[in-house]
This record gives structure tokens, sequence and C-alpha cells, in this order.
């Protein structure tokens, strides 16, 4: 259990599908709980041709995306993650986009990439993402930033190593080694504007409470609990993949991990109208598409 947690990355989204496929070995539930998490797309990519036969091992990407579901920012993607994943190559790359890019939203003009989401589900997201650097965008993933708080307070709480001390949502985070409950652990990864990173101190918070989890839940004490994580995925997480396109994943992409390669991708501040956002440089945009397109041997 332990070895295909640590398999399945740091990402909480694609622990979701990792678990959901290796899980069905082992508890029938399962099968239902994927069932719950599939959620079908109308959407095809046009910048290949067809699409990844996973059964074949043909490198696939995903986006994976948080949703922050706090009442000020109802349904927007607070996280979103590009992934490329290579067999052939043995390697996964993830690139991080900063939720106030300012892109172009179809039918919507000029705007931050993580209100996609909000103005279209899914499907907008992936069009928005895919049209933002030029790479084909053929599965999407997404979990409920609140599910932190459950998923937390299951394995009895986390520890993390916290390197900037800060105050936020009515908690303190000192330096050094600390403690959190699941309300303490959704309050640490949402803060951002007092962090001199901004998205990238964030998304780092985040990767360590996800660590922690993962490491918390392979404790032998935390399996009994499975059944208890199986009703957290369902209530909180969506995917395009299909329970069977999981089983696929799990079977036929397990050797991508011995290469993980993380880039948070970088711009510049901007104020528009008096609305802050982050204007991220054409040459940044067309490197992130070059490396992207040649994992996925499309281009």
């Amino acid at each position: 259990m332990k070895k295909f947690l640590i398999i399945t990355a740091v990402i909480f989204g694609v622990v979701i599908i990792g678990i959901a496929a290796y899980l069905f070995y082992l508890f029938q539930s399962t099968a239902s709980t994927a069932e719950e998490m599939h959620d079908p797309i109308g959407r095809t990519s046009e910048l290949r041709e067809g699409e990844p036969d996973l059964s074949n091992g043909d490198p696939f990407s995903m986006l994976l995306l948080g949703i922050d579901s706090e009442e000020s920012t109802s349904g927007r993607s607070d996280t979103m993650i590009v992934m490329t994943v290579n067999p052939e190559l043995e390697s996964i790359k993830m690139v991080s986009i900063p939720r106030d890019s300012r892109v172009d939203i179809e039918g919507r003009g000029q705007d931050k990439i993580n209100h996609a989401y909000a103005f279209g589900g899914a499907e907008l997201a992936m069009d928005t993402v895919e049209n933002f650097i030029d790479v084909p965008i053929d599965y999407y993933a997404t979990v409920n930033m609140e599910s932190f708080i459950d998923t937390v307070d299951m394995v009895n709480g986390v520890t993390v190593n916290n390197g900037l001390s800060f105050e936020y949502g009515g908690y303190t985070f000192p330096e050094g080694e600390i403690e959190l409950s699941g309300e303490e652990a959704l309050a640490f990864v949402r803060m951002r504007k007092e962090d001199p990173q901004g998205d990238a101190g964030r998304n780092e918070r985040q990767r360590q409470v996800i660590d922690a989890v993962i490491n918390e839940g392979a404790q032998l004490s935390n399996i009994t609990k499975i059944d208890d994580f199986l009703e957290i995925l369902g209530d909180n997480a969506k995917t395009s993949f299909t329970f069977e396109e999981m089983r696929q994943v799990q079977s036929n992409y397990r050797v991508a991990r011995h290469n993980l390669e993380e880039t948070q991708m970088r711009g510049e501040d901007a104020t528009i109208d008096g609305i802050y956002y982050m204007e991220i440089p054409d040459q940044t945009i067309q490197g992130i598409s070059t490396e992207l397109n040649e994992h996925l041997q499309v281009q």
C-alpha cells in the first residue's frame, strides 16, 4: 500500500485516481466509488490525432484542479496543474499554472485562468488551458479543497516543516515542525498573499500536507479507515477517467514514477482596470509548450 501511494506522486488528484484503481483488488466498494467520481466530458483535443490508447501505454496529459469552495471564491480552481505521463521515457512532468494568469477564456475574453472552471466547468477549464499553452489536454481530475479537512482528520492530523511564520484564518503557524488538524491544514495551504513566493509558496505547502497525508495513510493503523477515505473521495472528487482507464493507468504507467519533474510557471505582476493579474511571458509559455508536447510525442 505504502509503495503504491508513493508511486502516485505528491499531487492529490493523482493519488485519488491511483488509489481508486489499486483498491479495486482489495475492496469491491471501490468500483462504486469510481463510478460516483466519473464525470464524462464531451470534448476531445484538436491538437493531436485521436485519443491516447491507455491500454497501449500511449503518453497522456491531465489537468488537475483543486477547487476552492469558500463562499467568496465558490467554484474557482484554486490550484491548476498540467501533468504529462510518458511510460516509455519513465517520466512524469507537472507544470503549475498561477491562478491569476491572464488568458483568453472563450466567450469571456481576457480574464484570470482560475475563472474558467467557474464559468464552464471542467470542459471550459481544459479548453482554456489547452489554448493557453498549446498542449493537448486529454483528461482531468478535480478535488474539493474542503476535503483537506476530512482527509487530514481521518489520519489524526499531520506534521509538516513550516518555513514561513504567518497567521491565517484565525490560526498561527510558527516556523519549524508543526502539527496540523484538518481545519488548520486547510488554512495552512490557502494562505498566499503574505507569502513572498505567492502561488509557488502555497503550492509547496500543499505538497507538504499531501505528502504527510500519504505517509500517514500508509500506516497500518490507518488502512482500516479505507471505507472512510472512499466516502471522502466519492463526495469530493470528479474525473473524466473511467474505472477501466484508472486500472490501465495503474497497470501500464507505474514506471513513469522513476522521474518526476515539477515546474512552477512564473510571470510578472500586473494591475489592469484595478484588477490584479499575472502576465506570463510568451517565451515562458513557448518553452512549456515545447517541453510538454515533446514529452507527449505529439510534435
